[in-house]
């Protein structure tokens, strides 16, 4: 887990460290450099989450499930979305061609970017597909799919527009490093490109050999996970089945499913959103299938965690869930596309 502080705090431990003896000064000092500077450079913490963890199966809707619609206690199929440290999730509202953020315990949402129609105006968004938050510049990167483009809204008061960041690009997912390269999965091309956000060089970094399902190929790649190592996990979507990519490989590893789609607990069924923990252990929503799975590291088979009772709209189902992830303390969401709606999970405690 990687934890952050801010300016002040870092002050105030560093005075005082220097009213403490020689050695334990000396070691508080090497502590200090240590530390993050500025909480606002930090991506969201990776929990660490035990390997026995389990959620409540009846969960809580935290944004829209007032059915299909844009007003702002709605939402029309959403697909990916992003927390933070705070709780507050971002999701793109694919259907409604905006960006729509819940604060927690909010009953409406606020549109973030987009919102202003279908179209490519910039001020306007087209099928949004995944964001994200890059902290470094309080902005959101974006996924505008339908206008094959990743544009940068910026959240400052006022902002009411965004800026074109790549053109003609057919995404579908983003991920960002904590060395702010930004990954975004090709899905035409069916490779995962990784961009330097200064200078825009690129470098294909999974796939890029036609679709196939050989271990260098991917079919349909859509979401992403990047972990500190810039190994990139990949949901191959047609193949049904996780990809591993280690930084530099020239192949991949399947490390769920690939057994063909299906409902056992070796496969998987046109999965979808991504999350591996700090154990790296691999959560996927297994869309298809109406559940969410986990797969510990090195595992054959996988267990469901939530879902898997029948597509339905009660509190333990889901219909072709997408986009999911979780926040510092565990709890799991999960964006119910089917329900129109994104659902919290609650991790038990032991």
């Amino acid at each position: 887990m990687r934890v952050c502080y801010t300016s002040s705090s870092l002050k105030r431990l560093s005075l005082v460290d220097l009213k403490t003896s020689n050695n334990s000064t000396a070691t508080a000092i090497s502590l200090t450099l240590a530390l993050e500077p500025s909480s606002e450079n930090c991506l969201p913490v990776i929990p660490t989450i035990p390997l026995d963890a389990r959620w409540t199966q009846n969960a809580i809707t935290v944004a829209g499930g007032h059915g299909y619609g844009n007003a702002t206690n709605q939402l029309q199929s959403p697909y990916g979305i992003f927390v933070d440290e705070n709780q507050t999730i971002v999701i793109a509202d694919y259907g409604n061609h905006r960006i729509i953020q819940w604060k927690i315990g909010d009953t409406n949402g606020e549109v973030v970017a987009g919102g202003n129609g279908e179209g490519n105006r910039l001020d306007q968004l087209k099928w949004p597909t995944d964001v994200l938050i890059d902290k470094e510049t309080d902005s959101l990167i974006i996924c505008d799919y339908g206008n094959q483009r990743v544009v940068q809204w910026f959240r400052r008061s006022g902002a009411t527009q965004g800026v074109i960041l790549i053109h003609n690009i057919p995404c579908w997912g983003l991920a960002m490093d904590d060395q702010r390269y930004l990954y975004i999965s090709d899905w035409v091309k069916n490779q995962i490109r990784r961009y330097e956000m200064r200078d825009n060089n690129r470098t294909i970094v999974a796939g890029g050999h036609g679709y196939g399902a050989d271990l260098n190929q991917f079919y349909l790649p859509t979401y992403m996970f990047v972990d500190r190592q810039q190994t990139v996990y990949v949901s191959d979507k047609n193949n049904h089945r996780v990809m591993k990519w280690n930084k530099g490989a020239e192949e991949g590893i399947v490390v769920a499913g690939g057994q063909g789609a299906g409902n056992a607990l070796t496969q998987l069924s046109y999965p979808s959103g991504l999350f591996v923990d700090a154990l790296g252990t691999i959560y996927v929503a297994d869309s298809s299938n109406n559940r969410v799975m986990r797969w510990s590291k090195g595992a054959k088979q996988g267990t469901v965690i939530t879902g898997g009772n029948g597509k339905g709209d009660e509190a333990n189902q889901l219909i072709h869930p997408n986009g999911l992830s979780f926040d510092r303390h565990g709890n799991l969401y999960v964006v119910d596309w089917g329900n129109q709606r994104v659902q919290r999970f609650s991790i038990e405690k032991t």
